[in-house]
């Protein structure tokens, strides 16, 4: 039976993998593509366990990467519901990576993925609430509230039939850009 109300110890998720060489790119660092996707995975898992259900990807808010990542290294991915709706949960991560020889550790990304629980029809199916219990629990709930509201007004300001041209051409003259209209 799924429960009412769930914390976000209770789908927490971390997994650990020493990077190899068949994970570089080309300068030598871990492929940027590989650590998305093992964020994915990850996403994947922490939803999927407080959902108890499948999920999918709907959306990843802004990734940075802050830090390359080496070969040899260990790392750490950590995934924790943030915030839930009716049938969706943003799952907040942080990657790190330790040098297993120091033991020193880097953060070298966050990232917010937006995840759709749904049932074997692929319809989309409701989800247990979360029960924040400390000030970093509503902080991030808050957060993620605050942050979808932001990327609203940012689509709704940049909709077609509402952009005025004139207003952002001159916006356009502080940047390596040449306008031929």
């Amino acid at each position: 039976m799924i429960k009412e109300f769930k914390t976000n110890r209770e789908s927490r998720i971390t997994i650990s993998q020493l990077m190899l060489p068949s994970h570089s790119n080309f300068s030598g660092k871990i492929h940027g593509g590989y650590i998305l996707s093992l964020m994915d995975q990850i996403a994947f898992a922490c939803a999927s366990k407080h959902s108890e259900a499948y999920c999918v990807t709907a959306s990843v808010d802004k990734v940075d990467f802050l830090k390359p990542i080496e070969v040899g290294e260990l790392v750490t991915l950590k995934a924790s519901v943030n915030h839930v709706g009716k049938t969706s949960m943003v799952v907040g991560l942080r990657v790190e990576a330790e040098n297993i020889q120091t033991g020193a550790i880097k953060h070298c990304n966050s990232s917010y993925f937006t995840m759709v629980a749904k049932n074997e029809e692929g319809k989309s199916i409701p989800i247990p609430g979360l029960i924040l219990e400390n000030k970093t629990a509503i902080r991030r709930f808050v957060r993620s509230i605050i942050r979808k509201d932001e990327a609203k007004a940012r689509r709704d300001r940049f909709k077609a039939s509402e952009f005025e041209l004139e207003a952002h051409l001159k916006m356009l003259k502080e940047y390596n850009v040449q306008v031929n209209l």
